[in-house]
């Protein structure tokens, strides 16, 4: 069903060149990947959308699908400052957000305490196997994502913007993890999930990695537009109608939500917070743009509905039984929630 524009939208001039610019800079980047990522398309889509929403990712794959070498390519065409984490058992929460250690001053031969950064200052950070460290040294990381700072000793040191936080989790080796608990991992935008590639895809793979390498890569954009990007994709308009089915994709997780279809009602412990109705809405202002549009339609939140709840769905010990996923819900949910009228009134 066609979405009824809101009354107001994006008019400035400036707004308008911006939007363009953002376009522009979403094929840049694709351009750019596609030199050394082959397919995953999907993935690098939603890796983009969750940039220009301020948001963060957690990528889950198994071993050898290219993870890291995703995020660290992105970094180097955004033209950003990367860190790696690796993520252990033995890893403290220090060793992320850095500490405080005594100096000694050359001219004067006093010591004092100095605070020495650790790899969270940055604009991208992959955090590694995040659920191979213990939730102590987990809460530290997920502080600074949420509150883009970071306390040490009693002083805060704030993280310059744009700061985005790209974890990795391997879903088959389970032994010595410490999984994130579901209000953990509600700090996340998107659980992006990659997959095996088509046979070609892992051909053209294969036959580039065994030859020569020489990737030439050009920025595509730069920090201070990435921000202005964040800040363009906040007043874009969305209609009310719009608004209501993010809203009601959301309510219909619940169980005990009258809009719950009979899969979440049978299969389903906990749905998902209104948090995910924000970024449903927010990650469809970003993706409308992306595609050179100045409203969010209805297809921007449905296109969205899988990486942003499939993390916030608490399946029961019924569900598991039958191997149903939390992806199977969310297509239940979209099959059964009927997409507002917009009001014409």
């Amino acid at each position: 069903m066609p979405t009824q524009p809101p009354a107001t939208a994006l008019e400035a001039a400036d707004d308008l060149a911006l939007a363009d610019r953002l376009r522009d800079a979403r094929a840049g980047v694709l351009t750019e990947l596609r030199k050394v990522i082959v397919g995953q398309d999907d993935v690098v889509e939603q890796a983009l959308t969750a940039l220009f929403a301020g948001g963060h990712c957690l990528i889950v794959g198994v071993p050898g699908l290219a993870k890291t070498l995703l995020v660290h390519t992105l970094a180097q065409v955004l033209d950003l400052n990367f860190a790696r984490v690796q993520f252990t058992p033995d890893l403290m929460p220090s060793d992320i957000t850095g500490t405080d250690i005594i100096q000694e001053d050359a001219d004067t031969g006093r010591r004092r305490m100095a605070f020495v950064r650790g790899p969270v200052f940055t604009n991208i950070l992959l955090a590694d196997e995040v659920n191979r460290t213990p939730p102590k040294t987990q809460a530290a990381l997920l502080e600074a994502m949420q509150e883009k700072r970071v306390t040490v000793q009693g002083r805060t040191y704030v993280l310059e913007p744009p700061f985005f936080v790209f974890a990795t989790q391997n879903p088959i080796e389970l032994e010595g993890t410490y999984p994130l608990p579901e209000a953990q991992l509600d700090r996340f935008m998107f659980q992006v999930v990659i997959r095996y590639l088509s046979e070609d895809d892992e051909l053209s793979v294969v036959q580039q990695t065994t030859a020569v390498q020489e990737h030439d890569l050009k920025r595509a954009m730069s920090a201070a537009e990435i921000v202005a990007f964040q800040r363009l994709v906040r007043r874009v308009p969305v209609a009310e109608a719009v608004a209501r089915y993010a809203v009601h994709l959301v309510r219909a997780t619940r169980p005990d939500s009258p809009l719950a279809p009979d899969a979440v009602k049978q299969w389903v412990t906990y749905g998902a917070s209104v948090r995910a109705a924000q970024y449903l809405v927010l990650g469809g202002k970003a993706r409308a743009l992306m595609h050179g549009r100045y409203h969010v339609s209805f297809d921007d939140i449905a296109a969205l509905a899988a990486p942003i709840l499939r993390h916030r769905i608490l399946l029961n010990f019924h569900a598991q039984a039958e191997k149903v996923t939390t992806d199977t819900v969310v297509e239940k949910l979209l099959a059964a929630v009927a997409r507002p009228r917009a009001n014409l009134a």
